[in-house]
C-alpha cells in the first residue's frame, strides 16, 4: 500500500473515480495489458538523483529489474534503499535523472505506476478507526475488485500474514508486529503485477517470517510477479532473490546473483571465537603466511556482551591456516573457543563490499583498547562495530 492507509484511500479514489479523467486511461491501459506502456523491464532507473537539502540520498543511481524478477536491494542503514522505493513508487520526486515501472514514467504518469503496483513500506500508517477486516475491503473495494473476488482475497492474505481473531478489531488494539502483517496483506489485496517490499519481514517472528518468504516465491513462481525487495535480513535475499543489488552511499556498488556475489570474495573465511584477544595477538594472526584480512567482532547477547571476540579472516588456502592460526593464539595468552572454515556467505560479501559490518549481524563497538581500523585491503585487523 501507498504510504498506509490513508494515503492509499485518496490515492485509489482518485484513480478509480468515474469523474476524474485519468481513471479512464488507467483503467484502459490495465484492460490492454499495458495499453501504450513499453514492457520488457519491470523497473528501470537512469542517473536517478535525489537531494534532501545538502545530503545526496540517491547519486546517480542506474538499474534495470526485469519482468518477474525478485530483486533484493542491499545496504547499509542510511544507504538510500527506502528512498528509491518511495521514488518509484511516486511517493518522492526525483531530483535528477529518470525513472520508469512498467514502462511508465514514476513522475509524469504516477496514476498508471499506483495502479500496477502493491507497496509495504517500512512504517506502516493505518486508520487505527477501521478494524483489519474493513481496510482490506476498502482496499479491494478502491481497487476495483469485485464484492467475490474480494472475499477471496482475503482469505489468502490472511492465511499468509496469520492475524487470526484481531481481523475483526480495532487497528488501535494492534501490536506492531500485526500491524506490519495487516500492511502486507493490504499491499496484496488487488494482486499488483508488481510488489515493492520494503524490509517486509520486521518485527515477524520466525513462522510468519517462514510464511512470507513462501508466499512471495508463491507469488513470483506462480503469477509471474516482479518483486522489488529491501531487507535487513541477508538470508531473505540469499533465499528469494534472482539478483541482488548493494547500495552505499546513494550508488549502486555491487550487483549480481547471491552467488555470484560470494564468489567475488573468491576466498575461503575461517572463523575464530576466542574468550579474549590483545592488539599484539592480532598483529601476529594478521603476519600468518595465507591470512588476507582479518576482521574482529565483539560479540553480544540478548544486547549484553558476551566478553567473548570473533575473528574472521580471509584466506585462499585456508586448510593450510588453521592449524598456525590455533597455534598462535594460544601462544599469545588467547583461548580458542572454536575455528570454524566456510565457504563466503552473502554476509561475507556484503561485509567486503559495503567496508562496513552486517545489518543482521548481532555485533557491537569494541573496548576502547582495540586497535584502529585498517584502510580497505590492509592486512592489519580492523574492528567492526
Amino acid at each position: 500500500m501507498l504510504a498506509g492507509s490513508g494515503t492509499l484511500v485518496h490515492v485509489a479514489h482518485v484513480v478509480t473515480g468515474a469523474s476524474d479523467p485519468a481513471a479512464s486511461s488507467v483503467h484502459g491501459a490495465r484492460s490492454t495489458a499495458g495499453g501504450s506502456a513499453v514492457r520488457g523491464a519491470a523497473i528501470r532507473t537512469v542517473d536517478i538523483g535525489r537531494r534532501v537539502g545538502d545530503v545526496d540520498a540517491l547519486c546517480g543511481l542506474s538499474i534495470t529489474v526485469s519482468d518477474g524478477e525478485i530483486y533484493g536491494f542491499l545496504g547499509p542503514n542510511g544507504a538510500g534503499k527506502s528512498t528509491l522505493v518511495r521514488v518509484l513508487c511516486t511517493l518522492l520526486r526525483p531530483t535528477s535523472g529518470h525513472a520508469a515501472v512498467l514502462g511508465h514514467d514514476v513522475v509524469r504518469e504516477k496514476w498508471e505506476v499506483r495502479s500496477r503496483i502493491g507497496v509495504a513500506l517500512q512504517d506502516a500508517a493505518l486508520d487505527e478507526r477501521q478494524t483489519g477486516r474493513e481496510l482490506l475491503w476498502l482496499q479491494g473495494r478502491l481497487y476495483g475488485l469485485r464484492r467475490s473476488a474480494i472475499a477471496s482475497r482475503m482469505s489468502e492474505v490472511l492465511d499468509l500474514v496469520d492475524i487470526g481473531a484481531a481481523i475483526d478489531r480495532r487497528i488501535s488494539t494492534y501490536s506492531g508486529g500485526m500491524r506490519r502483517r495487516l500492511d502486507l496483506a493490504a499491499a496484496l489485496v488487488h494482486s499488483p503485477e508488481v510488489l515493492f517490499l520494503d524490509e517486509p519481514t520486521t518485527g515477524l517472528d520466525p513462522h510468519s517470517r517462514a510464511a512470507v518468504w513462501s508466499e512471495v516465491g508463491r507469488l513470483n513462481r506462480d503469477l509471474g510477479m516482479t518483486i522489488f525487495l529491501t531487507t535487513q535480513y541477508l538470508e531473505e535475499a540469499d533465499e528469494l532473490a534472482d539478483r541482488v543489488g548493494i547500495i552505499a552511499s546513494g550508488r549502486v556498488v555491487a550487483e549480481g546473483s547471491p552467488g555470484e556475489l560470494k564468489r567475488s570474495i573468491g576466498q575461503d573465511v575461517i572463523v575464530a571465537t576466542v574468550d579474549s584477544v590483545d592488539e599484539e595477538a592480532l598483529g601476529a594472526v594478521a603476519s600468518l603466511e595465507g591470512v588476507a584480512s582479518v576482521d574482529v567482532q565483539a560479540l553480544r547477547s540478548g544486547g549484553e556482551l558476551t566478553g567473548e571476540t570473533e575473528i574472521v579472516m580471509r584466506s585462499d588456502e585456508g586448510s593450510s591456516v588453521l592449524s598456525p592460526l590455533a597455534v598462535t593464539l594460544e601462544k599469545h595468552g588467547a583461548r580458542v573457543l572454536s575455528i570454524v572454515m566456510r565457504s563466503p556467505t552473502l554476509d561475507d560479501a556484503f561485509l567486503q563490499i559495503t567496508g562496513g559490518h552486517s545489518p543482521s549481524a548481532s555485533w557491537t563497538t569494541p573496548p576502547s583498547s582495540a586497535p584502529s581500523s585498517s584502510a580497505p585491503g590492509s592486512k592489519s585487523p580492523a574492528w567492526n562495530g
